[in-house]
């Protein structure tokens, strides 16, 4: 993944609303869920809900499936696993490496990602 592209998705998810509707179609699984629902779920007006769907579709993150009179939206497994691998690739690649090894039991410190 490149750093435009992943910008582009993480600026898209900076907007609440956008935010909770992937986390609503991540949580529905591949079968997605119909656009009145999410509406329904996330009580937003059906224009607003529109505008953000297409930003989170014109990023890759969700894709849209009409079926009869229904639009489903699906979120995109690919494009998030791209972008939380693109984040966590070189987690702790500069950090120094650790003087000695932990016993067996121990806790790393709070708020480390690295031990």
């Amino acid at each position: 993944m490149r750093l435009e592209q992943a910008a582009r998705q993480l600026e898209v998810l900076g907007n609440p609303t956008r935010l909770q509707a992937y986390r609503a179609l991540v949580r529905a699984g591949p079968e997605g869920l119909p656009v009145g629902r999410l509406q329904r779920r996330l009580k937003v007006v059906g224009s607003t809900l529109s505008h953000h769907l297409r930003r989170l579709v014109a990023t890759g993150l969700v894709t849209q499936e009409r079926r009869g009179t229904t639009l489903l939206c699906r979120a995109h497994y690919p494009a998030m696993a791209a972008l939380l691998g693109y984040l966590a690739d070189e987690c702790c690649a500069d950090a120094p490496a650790p003087a000695a090894r932990k016993p067996a039991g121990a806790r790393a410190e709070e708020g480390k990602a690295c031990a």
